[in-house]
């Protein structure tokens, strides 16, 4: 299984990826306005790279539960500094984490070589279309609502099935708009309009996504129903978030979303050499 984002490819069977989180936000849950300044990003996402980080994935708008909707103009403010400053010094790809298809494409003329689209639950021929044209890598996240509504009453019959349903059609309107399945990267959304127990339901069927043969990204660092489960603040959550990425790299997830890179890249490779010595 191969995924390409532009000029960099990738082939599975392999270890698994770690996506560093560079949050160029005043508020994300949990480092909102680390970040902000463009020179404490650059240097955040190069000290990310040095701890093991394989991409670097730029937001300039929280999707945490509740987060006000910033505009275009905004974001790009914030985050294309960032990406100009990064496009030329570092050697993995560049992800754009973001909504709108104007800030994606103007980060990939910058250089991000992918488009992470928390919002590929709506109706979105114009970023697939922007991945169609720049062949840039796709995650495609599955999500219940906006960040303004998804926590408020989150419901399903089935979440794996759902979430399963929602990737095959998901997948076949890409091919439809001509993004190629070398591009894409398939994100269940774990906090995303779920509930704790929804989030754990997922976390422990990932191999239900396996059939779409492309790679499974999951993202849990810090979030909150770790908390809700173990009463532990955003601080305390790095155990609880490194249990889950282990569990689901075995499972067999290909990528792993992390703002602690250094301790998530140990836990996995650990994670790798057990299960290298079951075979």
């Amino acid at each position: 299984m191969k995924l390409r984002c532009r000029q960099f490819e990738f082939t599975f069977p392999r270890p698994a990826l770690v996506m560093g989180i560079v949050n160029v936000t005043p508020d994300s849950f949990y480092d909102g306005g680390r970040f902000l300044d463009t020179r404490a990003a650059v240097a955040h996402a190069l000290q990310l790279v040095e701890e093991g980080a394989e991409i670097i994935d730029v937001g300039g708008e929280s999707t945490r539960p509740g987060a006000a909707p910033v505009t275009e103009s905004e974001e790009l403010r914030r985050v294309m500094p960032v990406i100009e400053q990064l496009a030329g010094r570092l050697k993995v790809p560049l992800s754009i984490d973001t909504a709108k298809p104007g800030v994606a494409q103007a980060a990939l003329a910058a250089g991000a070589s992918i488009i992470n689209d928390v919002a590929a639950y709506g109706e979105r021929e114009a970023m697939w279309r922007l991945a169609a044209e720049t062949r840039a890598g796709y995650v495609c996240m599955h999500a219940q609502g906006t960040p303004q509504t998804m926590q408020l009453n989150p419901a399903y019959t089935d979440v794996v099935r759902e979430v399963g349903e929602f990737f095959a059609e998901r997948v076949q309107r890409l091919r439809n708009c001509g993004v190629f399945g070398e591009q894409l990267i398939l994100d269940p959304g774990i906090g995303f309009g779920k509930t704790a127990g929804h989030n754990l339901q997922l976390l422990g069927a990932m191999r239900a996504f396996a059939k779409f043969e492309r790679p499974l990204l999951v993202g849990v660092s810090r979030k909150s129903f770790i908390g809700t489960l173990l009463g532990a603040e955003p601080a305390e959550r790095l155990p609880g978030a490194l249990a889950c990425a282990c569990l689901t790299v075995a499972d067999g997830v290909q990528l792993i979303r992390a703002h602690d890179v250094a301790e998530t890249v140990q836990a996995i490779r650990m994670t790798e050499a057990i299960l290298a010595k079951q075979n």
